[in-house]
């Protein structure tokens, strides 16, 4: 029998094909787990700045004077079908967590945080899109927004759900 080698491929190219695939997964990994870590952490902060979505890539601070807040409501979102995510367009959305940007069953465009969808603040902008944020105190978060912003009682008329 006789043995003919092949010759081995330049080292250059897969060495540099087998770095950025690392990268690229190191990179996956890390977004992963800020994602995971941002299920817990998330958070809106209200002050005379904005309200200041906190959280993973899809934070941001909105201007109080950008905010419909006399439309502004709370809302379970098991009975309103319209507000309902249908869409994710560029977001994250893992198990009850979803942030970031969604078209609602309604067509409307929504920046969610929505990690319990029986207490949500539904807030429109000014700006062509709408605000969703799950809320412990939802209530007091919009009694905040009013507040803040200089409304007068900080309640609504389409406040729907009692007891917050």
């Amino acid at each position: 029998m006789q043995v003919f080698p092949i010759p081995p491929a330049s080292g250059r190219g897969i060495l540099w094909f087998f770095i950025i695939i690392i990268v690229v997964l190191i990179g996956v990994t890390l977004m992963l787990g800020w994602a995971a870590w941002s299920t817990r952490n998330s958070r809106a902060e209200v002050s005379p700045a904005g309200l200041k979505l906190v959280g993973d890539l899809w934070g941001r601070t909105i201007p109080l004077d950008r905010l419909e807040l006399d439309e502004a409501r709370i809302v379970d979102l098991r009975g309103e079908p319209d507000l309902v995510p249908r869409r994710r367009t560029m977001g994250t959305a893992l198990g009850n967590y979803s942030a970031g940007w969604f078209r609602l069953r309604s067509g409307e465009k929504a920046l969610l945080y929505l990690t319990d969808r029986r207490r949500v603040v539904y807030i429109p902008t000014l700006d062509g899109y709408s605000l969703l944020v799950s809320q412990s105190e939802p209530r007091r978060f919009l009694d905040a927004l009013h507040e803040t912003a200089g409304g007068a009682d900080g309640h609504t008329a389409g406040d729907t759900t009692e007891g917050e």
